[in-house]
């Protein structure tokens, strides 16, 4: 039977499996974490309660302490065999304050972050939390891998957070409705994948999708495009060519950049949406043609058209229904999503094993701006992909731009974490001495390690005869108590 703390049942707390040789010093761990995480404890050295109970933890809390006698003879076997049992969940290794040497072995195997002990609260409590969003979104992915109904068209387009199911919530209202819609939002942020989910939910959705770009191209070169010609209209036709507005008869005309027309078009462009009708450069016969226009832009057109670089009537016609595109740092949340979903999608295109990115690479990814937006994390996780030789994506994968910061970041992390640890393991020490009046025997055992472990943390963290001090206890306790919670 596993010792568990916490009996009542409490919907959102993060669900804790903590395999530990030291119950009682985790008792205090669970106490000290709070409400909002449950705790079961099982010894390490039957990993049955683990496996019963696969399907209840969030995250596992792996004890890889050296306590006394208790020595973990092999940390990589222990890893190994919880990362065999069929079921999502990330693994944190609980190891000791001079134990640098094993982080390296234990990322290898699996492992989705490692802790020092005794752990600061609230480090802890953020590595949980983050382990406990990671096992989210790993399950969130699974379900939709086991979905049987076929993927749509446009399968990137992916909705996971608040904001983009706003989007998609307000996409499902008007889609049906036969009425233009203009798409805004900054470069690459996924608005001709929106357009394409417009159509596809729409009447139309049987009929053709046009898409044409208006950036960056000629006026005589667009306006070919979209109307088309007829034979010998000019030096170089040598046939009948049918535009972007005739193919999209019956169905929808895309033109993504539609700020970037030329005021000679925008005239043009108006009265095919007035008249339904248009010529063929080189002829005079009016062709009519029924389509839906969703047009979509990076510039502010209400600006354009104050400036008079966009006609307003053409604008007005335009901004039926306007949907806002967020850029991707504003909704960072779905950033390890897509990611994920990427990694899946390039893993099979190039036959790779890519089938996890470490804790480093996620923060790394997850901090960065992406002024690019989606694509430019498609392009990233693209990269990623074709230079990972095994299961994990790592930080040194990424562009330079990416982790070269966030390990910086870590690395004055690392300083003061470590000063931190040391100042809690020290008041954490000469307060259980204060408490059992100076009896270093006591304290060990009311601190669940061993005796002589006891000794070489006095001496490495040079606690003095008077620090254990009885009479000093209470407000050593009031200092640990503030600094644990």
């Amino acid at each position: 039977m596993g010792v568990v703390v916490g009996e009542e049942e409490k919907v959102s707390a993060v669900r804790i499996f903590v395999c530990t040789s030291d119950v009682g010093f985790t008792q205090i761990i669970g106490r000290a974490l709070g409400d909002e995480f449950e705790l079961r404890i099982e010894r390490r050295s039957n990993l049955s309660g683990l496996r019963e109970q696969k399907g209840w933890w969030d995250v596992v809390l792996l004890d890889l302490r050296k306590l006394g006698a208790d020595v973990v003879q092999d940390r990589t076997a222990m890893l190994e065999e919880i990362r065999r049992l069929d079921c999502v969940a990330p693994i944190i290794a609980l190891l000791d304050d001079e134990d640098h040497g094993s982080i390296r072995q234990v990322f290898e195997k699996g492992a989705y972050d490692t802790v020092s002990c005794p752990p600061n609260i609230a480090d802890l409590r953020l590595v949980l939390r983050r382990a406990h969003r990671f096992q989210q979104i790993e399950r969130e992915l699974q379900q939709l891998r086991s979905k049987e109904a076929p993927s749509p068209p446009n399968g990137d387009f992916v909705v996971f957070t608040d904001a983009m199911q706003q989007v998609m919530a307000f996409t499902r209202k008007i889609a049906p409705c036969d009425v233009s819609v203009l798409v805004t939002g900054e470069t690459g942020t996924g608005k001709e994948l929106l357009a394409r989910e417009i159509h596809r939910l729409s009447s139309r959705a049987g009929g053709p999708f046009v898409a044409f770009s208006c950036a960056n191209l000629p006026e005589t070169l667009i306006e070919d495009e979209l109307f088309g010609h007829e034979k010998g209209a000019f030096t170089g036709a040598a046939g009948l060519r049918r535009g972007r507005l005739e193919m999209s008869d019956q169905g929808t005309l895309f033109l993504d950049e539609i700020g970037d027309l030329d005021l000679g078009l925008q005239a043009k462009l108006l009265r095919v949406l007035q008249e339904r009708t248009f010529e063929r450069l080189g002829s005079n016969t009016p062709i009519k043609v029924n389509f839906r226009l969703i047009c979509a832009t990076h510039r502010n057109l209400d600006e354009m058209v104050a400036q008079r670089e966009f006609r307003a009537d053409l604008y007005y016609r335009l901004n039926v229904v306007q949907v806002l595109l967020p850029a991707l740092r504003d909704r960072s949340e779905g950033i390890a999503i897509l990611a994920y979903h990427f990694m899946e999608r390039f893993s099979k295109l190039f036959n790779k094993g890519a089938r996890r990115f470490s804790t480093l690479s996620i923060r790394a990814l997850e901090e960065y701006k992406w002024p690019g937006n989606v694509r430019e994390l498609e392009n990233v996780v693209q990269r990623a992909v074709a230079l990972a030789e095994g299961a994990t994506i790592e930080a040194w994968h990424l562009p330079e731009a990416l982790y070269r910061g966030t390990e910086q970041t870590q690395s004055a992390e690392v300083h003061s974490y470590e000063d931190e640890i040391r100042e809690f393991k020290r008041r954490l020490i000469v307060r259980t001495l204060q408490e059992c009046g100076g009896n270093k025997a006591e304290s060990a055992k009311a601190l669940g390690i061993a005796r002589g472990y006891l000794h070489r943390l006095i001496n490495q963290l040079e606690i003095e005869h008077a620090d254990a001090d009885p009479m000093a206890a209470s407000a050593e306790g009031e200092m640990l108590a503030a600094r644990v919670m």
